[in-house]
């Protein structure tokens, strides 16, 4: 009914950037919320960021002033442009949209396959 497809992980040094991206698609009607999450080995899944429509986001105190979480409505995509990394930014990074599907009244969460980001010299 939906697929989320995630990109852009990777290997980083401290410092540097990266922009995560995800498309959904699929059978969709709405996409409320868009976020992202991320869970670090022997962690439990943080939330990073959502943004609701295209006006008003949340971050994770940890991410505030280095994260910013973006979306094209027109191409049911978000992205996470992560600048000043953190080894301790290092983890799986998950996308989450909260949809309603054509035909359906109410909205449901979908989750991507993760995608790795380590940050490490």
């Amino acid at each position: 009914q939906v697929q989320i497809v995630e990109s852009g992980g990777g290997l980083v040094q401290p410092g540097g950037s990266l922009r995560l991206s995800c498309a959904a698609s699929g059978s969709i009607f709405r996409i409320q919320n868009m976020g992202w999450y991320r869970q670090a080995p022997g962690k439990l899944r943080e939330l990073v960021a959502v943004i609701h429509s295209s006006v008003f986001t949340n971050y994770a105190d940890s991410v505030k002033g280095r994260f910013t979480i973006s979306r094209d409505n027109a191409k049911n995509t978000v992205y996470l442009q992560m600048s000043s990394l953190k080894p301790e930014d290092t983890a799986v990074y998950y996308c989450n949209i909260a949809a309603t599907l054509t035909g359906y009244l109410a909205s449901h969460a979908y989750w991507g396959q993760g995608t790795q980001v380590t940050v490490s010299s």
